[in-house]
């Protein structure tokens, strides 16, 4: 199964910078706010709020943060008219670009992804021209560091997982996105993972020449930046 490049070099990511960690945490709080609403405030009985709960803790967000963003969620005071849009384009190489998107102003957020796809020599596409190279998996991702690999590939297997892979440090598990919760609960009790969500993978990548990974780098990094842009997702591989 092609590898999924937003954990490539997770273990860097992890590193970000101060200046970003509070965009991180608005981005966090958005998704925790909209699941409140769109399915009540108990995390044990609303899935998809759990999962926004344990990817924000796995940020280091205050629980302060994250009790108040379930309380705007439940009480409506806020996150009434987000909505979740996909939008998605080329970037360099014809690299695709998939984006998961949070937004209360489609207008607003459309004009501000075609400046950035342009900026950096790509551009914002139409609905359907990206999406069928890619499928939607569940992806829970743990550090290999102190796990053998066939005791996880058993484990994952029995408990429904589709594929297991080992690169980039991580073992990647996927799943169907209707075993994704069964999968995820089988394996909390042994296992703690890096990440833990609903993603679209790649069915085939793109290699990208060393030389011009800056450009797309900078493209990916300026359409994370949008406050709107919850996940991006994208085709490419660095070339060796």
């Amino acid at each position: 199964m092609a590898g999924h490049s937003k954990w490539a070099n997770i273990k860097h990511r992890k590193m970000k910078e101060d200046a970003k960690r509070g965009a991180a945490f608005t981005k966090l709080a958005r998704q925790i706010t909209v699941a409140a609403k769109e399915g009540g405030g108990d995390p044990e009985t609303n899935f998809k709020l759990r999962l926004a709960i344990d990817k924000a803790k796995a940020e280091n967000v205050p629980n302060d943060n994250i009790d108040r963003a379930i309380a705007r969620g439940v009480g409506g005071l806020d996150g009434d008219n987000y909505e979740e849009v996909v939008y998605e384009g080329y970037g360099p190489n014809g690299v695709a670009i998939l984006l998961d998107v949070l937004t209360d102003n489609r207008n607003r957020t459309a004009g501000e992804l075609r400046h950035r796809f342009s900026k950096y020599g790509g551009n914002l596409g139409e609905a359907g021209c990206v999406a069928w190279m890619f499928d939607k998996k569940g992806l829970l991702v743990l550090d290999e560091e102190g796990h053998d690999e066939d005791e996880v590939m058993m484990a994952a297997l029995e408990a429904g997982a589709e594929d297991v892979v080992r690169e980039d440090g991580v073992f990647k598990i996927y799943t169907e996105p209707g075993a994704f919760e069964r999968v995820k609960q089988a394996l909390d009790a042994d296992l703690t993972f890096l990440a833990a969500e609903i993603a679209m993978i790649p069915q085939n990548t793109v290699a990208v020449e060393a030389e011009r990974w800056p450009t797309l780098e900078k493209l990916i990094d300026s359409l994370d930046d949008l406050d709107d842009v919850q996940e991006v997702y994208t085709n490419h591989e660095i070339a060796g």
